[in-house]
């Protein structure tokens, strides 16, 4: 027997399991997603359903009726957190349909943008489970360097077809040491091992990608597998553990963190000079076909299929966003899990809302 109470309800009902709707989220935060758990009498989750879709912004459709640089300013609002990755992903879909051969310098600043912008994500999502200051002042720090390279502090708008909109400022590169500087690769905290595990077997079978599925033992980092030109050059680790607990999620993120800042640090050493973008036609027109690109975004694989009939607008263009994978996962990870242990749980599973109702 079950019965279903509300978030707020109070009443104990012995003997029978309750289904607690957590959620869904008022619309306003950009996404309205719904966690319905079953708890037992001893407060144990025994299953968990994710619920999305409960608000389309229909983003993909409305790619359909913009040109191919319009199409960027919708690119990145899916995920706040990743927005210069996401933007990438369709700048690399319109080149490669093109043929476009993007200058080098564009190529190591789009390689080092990713790299600030995933520190960024990943100090926001590790701050409530580590040390909130020091990782808001870090967090601070490289946002305001991308802001000024960008002129946007969350909506970058970075990215152009064929390159970037424009270079960096002058002496912008020592700032960027700088805000590096000020990032603090936290401690591990204890108190996580052995909640919510995620079985690699799991994670394969959900498309888990990024900390998360590498904290189960994905070995998967397009950086390292699918590297773009930059990448190729660059010593990319993944950390990868066995565990799949929320320890091992944390554990992933730290150390990839503590990457994004040395290989950072490698663009900065390694940025040539030149231009930063091409030269283009009034209308960019992607020849009849498509193609599928992807890059390694702070939460996972961000991949776009892009598929054109000789248009100036894309005939189709889907998104595979990290998040929309990754939160399936929590009705694998959660039974099992005390209700008391679920806000450390849930704080180790980063995931975006945003990203999955789009």
């Amino acid at each position: 027997m079950q019965i279903t109470v509300g978030v707020g309800a109070g009443a104990e009902h012995l003997g029978v399991d309750r289904v607690v709707d957590l959620g869904p989220l008022h619309p306003s935060a950009h996404g309205a997603y719904r966690l319905r758990l079953t708890v037992r009498d001893d407060e144990v989750i025994t299953s968990a359903e994710p619920l999305v879709g409960h608000l389309h912004r229909g983003a993909e459709k409305l790619f359909e009726v913009r040109d191919y640089r319009q199409v960027l300013t919708l690119a990145n609002r899916h995920d706040w957190l990743a927005a210069f990755c996401n933007e990438l992903a369709v700048a690399l879909a319109v080149e490669r349909m093109t043929g476009m051969d993007v200058p080098p310098r564009a190529q190591w600043l789009r390689a080092l943008l990713c790299e600030l912008n995933r520190v960024m994500a990943h100090l926001v999502f590790l701050a409530p489970l580590t040390d909130p200051v020091a990782a808001a002042r870090g967090r601070e720090a490289v946002q305001a360097v991308l802001e000024e390279a960008s002129g946007g502090r969350i909506h970058f708008m970075a990215n152009r077809i064929g390159g970037l909109r424009e270079d960096v400022p002058a002496g912008w590169a020592e700032r960027v040491a700088g805000a590096l500087d000020a990032v603090e690769v936290p401690e591990v905290p204890t108190g996580l091992e052995g909640l919510g595990v995620l079985s690699r077997a799991d994670a394969l079978a959900r498309g888990v990608t990024g900390p998360i599925g590498r904290a189960s033992g994905v070995d998967l980092d397009l950086r390292r597998d699918d590297p773009l030109p930059a990448y190729r050059e660059l010593d990319v680790r993944p950390s990868v553990r066995e565990g799949g607990d929320a320890h091992a999620r944390v554990a992933c993120m730290v150390d990839d963190l503590a990457q994004a800042v040395a290989l950072a640090r490698e663009c900065l050493r390694r940025l040539p000079g030149g231009p930063v973008n091409l030269r283009l036609p009034k209308a960019i027109k992607a020849p009849e076909g498509s193609v599928y690109t992807r890059v390694e975004a702070p939460l996972g694989v961000s991949g776009v299929h892009l598929a054109s009939r000789g248009e100036k607008t894309p005939w189709r263009l889907k998104l595979r966003t990290p998040s929309f994978n990754n939160v399936q996962a929590l009705s694998a990870l959660l039974p099992g899990t005390p209700v008391a242990q679920l806000p450390l749980v849930l704080g180790s599973f980063a995931v975006v809302v945003g990203d999955i109702d789009r």
